[in-house]
Protein backbone atom coordinates (compact mmCIF):
# COMPACT_ATOMS: atom_id res chain seq x y z
CA UNK A 1 0.00 0.00 0.00
CA UNK A 2 1.44 3.13 -0.87
CA UNK A 3 1.57 5.83 2.26
CA UNK A 4 0.74 9.64 1.51
CA UNK A 5 2.23 12.13 3.44
CA UNK A 6 -0.05 15.29 2.74
CA UNK A 7 -1.21 16.37 5.56
CA UNK A 8 0.72 16.30 8.67
CA UNK A 9 -2.08 14.04 9.66
CA UNK A 10 -1.66 10.55 9.99
CA UNK A 11 -5.22 9.59 10.36
CA UNK A 12 -5.94 11.93 7.54
CA UNK A 13 -3.10 10.30 5.66
CA UNK A 14 -4.54 7.02 5.94
CA UNK A 15 -7.82 7.96 4.42
CA UNK A 16 -5.93 9.42 1.55
CA UNK A 17 -3.82 6.25 0.90
CA UNK A 18 -6.66 3.90 1.27
CA UNK A 19 -9.87 5.70 -0.42
CA UNK A 20 -9.69 6.96 -3.85
CA UNK A 21 -12.84 8.74 -2.91
CA UNK A 22 -11.58 10.66 -0.95
CA UNK A 23 -7.86 11.20 -2.55
CA UNK A 24 -10.18 12.30 -5.68
CA UNK A 25 -11.95 14.59 -3.36
CA UNK A 26 -9.20 16.16 -1.55
CA UNK A 27 -7.54 17.11 -5.07
CA UNK A 28 -10.94 18.85 -5.57
CA UNK A 29 -10.40 20.96 -3.01
CA UNK A 30 -6.75 21.96 -3.82
CA UNK A 31 -6.73 25.33 -4.68
CA UNK A 32 -6.74 28.58 -2.43
CA UNK A 33 -5.68 26.62 0.62
CA UNK A 34 -2.47 25.12 1.87
CA UNK A 35 -2.05 21.56 0.22
CA UNK A 36 -2.42 20.25 3.64
CA UNK A 37 -5.65 21.71 4.61
CA UNK A 38 -7.08 20.59 1.42
CA UNK A 39 -6.06 17.16 1.61
CA UNK A 40 -7.46 16.50 4.89
CA UNK A 41 -10.95 18.44 4.06
CA UNK A 42 -12.50 14.31 3.78
CA UNK A 43 -10.91 13.34 7.27
CA UNK A 44 -12.47 16.21 8.80
CA UNK A 45 -16.22 15.54 6.50
CA UNK A 46 -15.60 11.00 7.41
CA UNK A 47 -15.41 12.26 11.39
CA UNK A 48 -18.60 14.78 10.77
CA UNK A 49 -20.27 11.54 8.65
CA UNK A 50 -20.11 8.82 11.81
CA UNK A 51 -16.52 8.16 10.90
CA UNK A 52 -16.74 7.89 6.85
CA UNK A 53 -15.91 8.86 3.82
CA UNK A 54 -19.01 8.00 2.05
CA UNK A 55 -19.56 9.28 -1.77
CA UNK A 56 -22.97 7.76 -2.10
CA UNK A 57 -24.60 9.67 1.14
CA UNK A 58 -22.70 12.75 0.24
CA UNK A 59 -24.79 12.44 -3.17
CA UNK A 60 -27.68 11.64 -1.34
CA UNK A 61 -27.95 15.02 0.66
CA UNK A 62 -29.35 17.60 0.17
CA UNK A 63 -26.74 20.18 -1.07
CA UNK A 64 -27.28 22.87 1.80
CA UNK A 65 -27.58 20.31 3.95
CA UNK A 66 -23.76 18.91 3.13
CA UNK A 67 -22.57 22.65 2.58
CA UNK A 68 -23.43 23.35 6.02
CA UNK A 69 -21.60 20.95 7.23
CA UNK A 70 -18.64 21.66 5.19
CA UNK A 71 -18.95 25.02 7.10
CA UNK A 72 -19.35 24.16 10.54
CA UNK A 73 -16.56 25.25 12.12
CA UNK A 74 -13.81 24.60 11.62
CA UNK A 75 -14.60 24.86 7.69
CA UNK A 76 -13.32 22.12 5.29
CA UNK A 77 -12.18 24.90 3.44
CA UNK A 78 -11.87 29.26 3.16
CA UNK A 79 -14.82 28.78 0.79
CA UNK A 80 -16.99 26.53 2.14
CA UNK A 81 -20.38 27.06 0.21
CA UNK A 82 -18.55 27.23 -3.03
CA UNK A 83 -16.35 24.01 -2.12
CA UNK A 84 -18.88 22.07 -0.62
CA UNK A 85 -21.25 22.87 -3.58
CA UNK A 86 -18.33 21.56 -5.68
CA UNK A 87 -17.81 18.54 -3.65
CA UNK A 88 -21.63 17.70 -3.33
CA UNK A 89 -21.48 17.62 -7.12
CA UNK A 90 -18.61 15.60 -7.62
CA UNK A 91 -20.30 12.83 -5.30
CA UNK A 92 -23.16 12.94 -7.57
CA UNK A 93 -21.01 12.29 -10.84
CA UNK A 94 -19.46 9.61 -8.94
CA UNK A 95 -22.64 8.23 -8.11
CA UNK A 96 -24.54 8.21 -11.11
CA UNK A 97 -21.65 7.42 -13.47
CA UNK A 98 -19.11 5.42 -11.46
CA UNK A 99 -21.31 3.30 -8.93
CA UNK A 100 -19.74 5.71 -6.13
CA UNK A 101 -16.02 4.24 -6.86
CA UNK A 102 -13.80 6.70 -8.00
CA UNK A 103 -11.09 4.23 -9.30
CA UNK A 104 -13.94 3.23 -11.97
CA UNK A 105 -12.43 6.26 -13.42
CA UNK A 106 -9.21 4.83 -14.35
CA UNK A 107 -9.47 1.18 -14.20
CA UNK A 108 -9.66 0.94 -17.67
CA UNK A 109 -8.65 3.31 -20.57
CA UNK A 110 -5.14 4.81 -21.74
CA UNK A 111 -3.95 8.07 -20.34
CA UNK A 112 -5.55 10.37 -22.47
CA UNK A 113 -9.12 9.05 -21.98
CA UNK A 114 -8.54 8.85 -18.13
CA UNK A 115 -7.60 12.49 -18.33
CA UNK A 116 -10.81 13.07 -20.31
CA UNK A 117 -12.84 11.53 -17.75
CA UNK A 118 -11.25 13.33 -15.34
CA UNK A 119 -11.48 16.80 -16.84
CA UNK A 120 -15.21 16.58 -17.22
CA UNK A 121 -15.55 16.27 -13.70
CA UNK A 122 -16.54 18.96 -11.09
CA UNK A 123 -13.63 21.58 -10.19
CA UNK A 124 -11.26 19.73 -12.40
CA UNK A 125 -9.81 21.72 -15.36
CA UNK A 126 -6.79 21.01 -17.34
CA UNK A 127 -3.91 21.50 -14.84
CA UNK A 128 -5.71 19.96 -11.81
CA UNK A 129 -6.60 17.23 -14.47
CA UNK A 130 -2.98 16.42 -15.37
CA UNK A 131 -1.43 16.68 -11.25
CA UNK A 132 -4.30 13.91 -10.45
CA UNK A 133 -3.13 11.50 -13.74
CA UNK A 134 0.05 12.38 -12.69
CA UNK A 135 -0.49 11.18 -9.06
CA UNK A 136 -2.18 8.06 -9.73
CA UNK A 137 0.92 7.12 -11.71
CA UNK A 138 3.78 8.13 -9.56
CA UNK A 139 2.13 7.69 -6.42
CA UNK A 140 -0.61 4.63 -6.74
CA UNK A 141 0.88 2.93 -9.20
CA UNK A 142 -1.37 3.22 -12.55
CA UNK A 143 0.03 1.67 -15.48
CA UNK A 144 -2.36 3.09 -18.20
CA UNK A 145 -0.43 3.38 -21.63
CA UNK A 146 0.71 6.89 -21.99
CA UNK A 147 -0.53 8.65 -18.66
CA UNK A 148 2.94 10.31 -18.63
CA UNK A 149 2.48 12.10 -21.75
CA UNK A 150 -0.89 12.76 -21.03
CA UNK A 151 0.18 14.01 -17.46
CA UNK A 152 2.28 16.82 -19.65
CA UNK A 153 5.08 18.06 -17.25
CA UNK A 154 3.52 16.47 -14.11
CA UNK A 155 4.19 13.12 -15.51
CA UNK A 156 7.87 13.84 -15.84
CA UNK A 157 10.19 13.35 -12.74
CA UNK A 158 10.43 15.85 -10.29
CA UNK A 159 9.11 18.31 -7.63
CA UNK A 160 6.34 20.02 -9.50
CA UNK A 161 3.28 18.83 -7.11
CA UNK A 162 1.51 17.00 -4.68
CA UNK A 163 2.59 13.91 -7.18
CA UNK A 164 5.90 14.25 -6.40
CA UNK A 165 5.73 14.21 -2.70
CA UNK A 166 6.21 11.22 -0.50
CA UNK A 167 7.92 13.12 2.82
CA UNK A 168 8.88 16.32 4.19
CA UNK A 169 11.94 16.88 2.40
CA UNK A 170 10.05 16.71 -1.12
CA UNK A 171 7.17 18.38 0.62
CA UNK A 172 9.60 21.29 0.93
CA UNK A 173 10.71 20.87 -2.72
CA UNK A 174 7.43 21.35 -3.88
CA UNK A 175 7.17 24.54 -2.23
CA UNK A 176 10.16 25.81 -3.74
CA UNK A 177 9.59 24.99 -7.21
CA UNK A 178 6.08 26.50 -6.92
CA UNK A 179 7.67 29.47 -5.29
CA UNK A 180 9.70 29.96 -8.60
CA UNK A 181 7.41 29.26 -10.70
CA UNK A 182 5.01 32.12 -9.35
CA UNK A 183 8.01 34.45 -8.90
CA UNK A 184 9.12 33.85 -12.73
CA UNK A 185 5.21 34.39 -13.70
CA UNK A 186 5.20 37.67 -11.64
CA UNK A 187 8.14 38.91 -13.67
CA UNK A 188 7.46 38.02 -17.12
CA UNK A 189 4.15 39.74 -16.56
CA UNK A 190 5.59 42.58 -15.51
CA UNK A 191 8.36 42.85 -17.98
CA UNK A 192 4.85 42.32 -20.29
CA UNK A 193 3.75 45.52 -19.24
CA UNK A 194 6.25 47.77 -19.51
Amino acid sequence: MTSFHLTGDANADELLATDDNALLAGMCLDQQIPMEKAFAGPSVIAERMRGQFDVLAIAAMPQEEFVDLCAAKPAVHRFPGSMGARLHQLCQVLAEEYQGDASRLWADGDGAEILRRLKKLPGFGDQKARIFLALLGKRRGLDAAGWREAAGEYGQDGYRSVADITDAESLQKVRETKKAAKAAARQAEEGASR
